[in-house]
């Protein structure tokens, strides 16, 4: 499955049908794109041009005197039947079809789509699209996004795949991602997906060695089954998140003239998501905050929150928003309570939340950390650090990740941690320092109770499907604990 379809991501040389001078036309940017991005051989086609962009253009894919990988297409609907045919006669392995007016339109460009697919199945070739934004690889340039640099934003290499059912949400989250500073392994925007659809991606990503977790952005499945099982043959091994569009009738009434399909009952997709470990998001920020956690952090192996924290409201949001999703913050034990007041201020709490108070230092919050990952009586920690009182320093971080690192090595399990940093700049500047260090930040406890949420049920999938201590294990390896 891998070898099939990496030629899209990790292309040799790639075509652009329909390249423009004229620098308002898709053609030009996506030419425009691609020469700044891409690392490979780069062949402009249009039989009115002799150069575009510095790069000499040819009339017609069979013109070009080396072999092609990729052949993105951009020009009218009715023109792409004979581009393909010109691409199958050359030997392309891959069409990207950035062009609409197929099954989106109409019955009519439904009959053109399935012509289409019959002249791709005839050559042997793959097609992402039509009606497409395509794919983008930070890693190896390939970008076949028609969105100027100069508005959109590309985000760096990171473990997070993003598969997106629709181009202009899908540019505007790698937009947000980059202002966000988040990487992205690899993105794919595949419109009608009339060829290459969401299970072999799954199984893609699933084999991909640059991604630890799957995004989805989806509006319908054709076919069901075949997308349940490819599900639950990639969750056991890697997360998937899936954010699911078409929900109301409303909604599903925009999918079908969006992409010219049902969307289908949100009950049955909900089941489905359940039965094979998917963890559902419900907007763009819980999307890529669950990504984060589910990538910066192991699963957790239960469904007890210790909340540790220099600030006492918070600690009770947190508390609140934890409750409200089901999860525990339960009592600590005498023992462990014990061990808290022994090392924390007199007027500090050491119940569950663990209130440090604001008079506390760093040290206060290094030792508290290690007494909760040794009690073995919580799954995961929520930390609440405020950065801005006058007893934490800008060596917290460093300590804080020290000591846990030091004693995660010594336990038979894992404990992930989950933080909160509600503030501004000087507070961002620490919350991002942490999350470079591998704890995920968010900005509010509701946030990230949501995450932890993420990596409880997730824990519980893998434990359910067997592979939770293979799936630690690797995780324990890459980050060298």
């Amino acid at each position: 499955m891998v070898s099939s379809l990496d030629f899209f991501f990790n292309p040799q040389s790639v075509a652009v049908v329909g390249a423009s001078r004229n620098p308002a036309k898709v053609g030009y940017a996506l030419l425009r794109n691609l020469k700044l991005f891409y690392r490979g051989r780069l062949y402009p086609i249009n039989p009115h041009a002799d150069e575009i962009l510095g790069l000499k253009c040819y009339p017609n894919l069979k013109s070009v005197p080396d072999d092609i990988d990729v052949a993105v297409i951009a020009v009218p609907a009715p023109k792409v039947l004979d581009v393909a045919e010109d691409a199958g006669q050359k030997g392309v392995k891959g069409l990207i079809v950035i062009s609409g007016g197929f099954k989106e339109v109409g019955p009519e460009g439904a009959k053109l789509e399935s012509r289409l697919v019959e002249i791709i199945k005839k050559y042997g070739m793959r097609l992402i699209g039509p009606n497409c934004v395509g794919v983008y690889v930070p890693k190896t340039g390939m970008n076949t996004l028609f969105l100027p640099p100069e508005k959109q934003g590309f985000p760096k290499h990171g473990f997070i795949a993003f598969i997106s059912q629709s181009g202009a949400f899908g540019s505007a989250v790698l937009d947000w991602a980059a202002m966000r500073g988040i990487g992205i392994s690899k993105f794919v925007s595949y419109g009608n997906k009339a060829d290459v659809s969401d299970d072999e991606l799954l199984y893609y990503f699933r084999d991909d060695p640059d991604t630890k977790v799957i995004l989805m952005y989806i509006e319908c499945v054709e076919d069901g089954r075949k997308f349940f099982r490819a599900l639950r043959g990639v969750t056991p091994y890697k997360p998937v998140v899936i954010l699911k569009s078409g929900r109301t009738e409303a909604g599903a009434r925009a999918a079908a003239s969006h992409t010219g399909a049902l969307a289908g009952s949100d009950v049955v997709y909900n089941a489905a998501f359940k039965q094979a470990g998917v963890v559902r998001a419900y907007g763009m920020e819980d999307l890529f905050d669950i990504a984060i956690a589910l990538g910066l952090q192991p699963p957790a192996r239960g469904d007890r929150v210790a909340v540790l924290t220099v600030g006492g409201g918070s600690g009770v949001m947190a508390a609140d928003a934890l409750s409200d999703l089901g999860l525990k913050v339960p009592r600590l034990s005498s023992n462990t309570i014990e061990k808290l007041r022994r090392v924390l201020l007199p007027i500090a709490s050491p119940y569950n939340p663990i209130d440090v108070t604001g008079s506390a230092t760093d040290e206060h919050l290094v030792e508290a950390v290690e007494i909760l990952l040794r009690s073995n009586e919580v799954d995961v920690i929520m930390w609440l650090p405020y950065y801005i009182t006058p007893g934490i320093t800008g060596e917290l971080n460093k300590k804080f990740l020290d000591r846990v690192r030091k004693v995660m090595k010594e336990l038979d399990y894992v404990v992930p941690i989950v933080g909160v940093a509600t503030g501004g700049k000087y507070t961002a500047k620490y919350a991002k320092e942490a999350e470079d260090m591998g704890i995920p930040m968010y900005l509010s406890p509701e946030r990230a109770a949501k995450a932890i949420k993420a990596l409880v049920s997730y824990g519980q999938w893998l434990k359910r499907v067997g592979t939770y201590e293979e799936y630690v294990e690797k995780y324990r390896k890459e980050v060298g604990i």
